[in-house]
């Protein structure tokens, strides 16, 4: 396979784990894996581009939390709410305090737990109420936000997958992705996400990139604490990863002092 199928099939791999839009298929492999998590922020910031504008269409039309709570939907059609998902099967096996194969039962069950349904609804306010102050900002730092929430929410998917970090399981979404990320990406996608950050803000153009260095820091401690509870990473994980952090940034973005 050539390097520019690699990134063209990576590319692919990328958008169509990270959204609901269809993509052709393409060769599926830890390789192209590593190309499609390395990408993952540029599909956020897009993803995020959407949202920001959904955000800003409604808001004219209705109240912010309204437009805030119409735009968190739009996010979950446009994500499958997968990553919803992965949070809250990730908190139950948590809060279950069993051992790392039990843990992992618990996560692959269809149902969920009145952890996970606690976890659901604390991210989504913090996120609705957010959404709806970021709504009253200028239309540049207010897109901004959402970009750089949804952005650096992704990051730390391509943070959870570097080199190093085992899958859970020989088999699934962690499997394939565990460990295909070099120690170039996330570096350039944490700079890349903190500079855009720095715009989000108005008047203080430290407190975006903090805010993103901030959440990832965080982040990169709860994966050390699941990789040690349930011996790697698992696609649940990874959703759980990129909502907890994608709020983290949200909450940073509107708290002012």
């Amino acid at each position: 396979m050539t390097g520019r199928s690699r990134y063209v099939d990576g590319l692919r791999l990328a958008v169509g784990t990270f959204t609901v839009l269809p993509v052709p298929g393409g060769r599926v492999d830890r390789a192209t894996a590593g190309v499609a998590m390395a990408l993952a922020p540029a599909v956020g910031a897009l993803l995020g581009l959407a949202l920001g504008g959904v955000l800003l269409a409604l808001t004219p039309l209705t109240s912010p939390l309204i437009a805030a709570g119409l735009t968190l939907g739009c996010a979950a059609l446009l994500t499958r709410g997968l990553h919803l998902d992965g949070l809250a099967d990730t908190v139950d096996a948590l809060g279950s305090y069993r051992p790392g194969p039990a843990a992992l039962e618990i996560m692959k069950k269809p149902d969920v737990g009145p952890f996970g349904v606690v976890a659901l609804v604390v991210v989504l306010l913090v996120q609705a109420a957010a959404l709806a102050e970021l709504a009253g900002r200028s239309a540049p730092a207010g897109l901004a936000a959402v970009v750089v929430a949804v952005a650096t929410g992704r990051l730390a998917v391509t943070v959870a997958c570097r080199r190093g970090v085992p899958a859970a399981r020989p088999d699934g979404l962690g499997a394939l992705v565990a460990g295909t990320v070099g120690p170039v990406a996330p570096v350039v996608g944490t700079v890349a996400v903190a500079v855009l950050a720095s715009v989000a803000v108005p008047g203080r153009p430290w407190q975006g990139p903090l805010v993103v260095i901030a959440a990832l820091a965080v982040v990169l401690l709860l994966l050390r604490h699941l990789v040690r509870r349930l011996g790697g990473i698992t696609g649940d994980v990874l959703g759980a990863g990129v909502e907890v952090t994608s709020t983290l940034v949200y909450l940073g973005l509107v708290l002012s002092g």
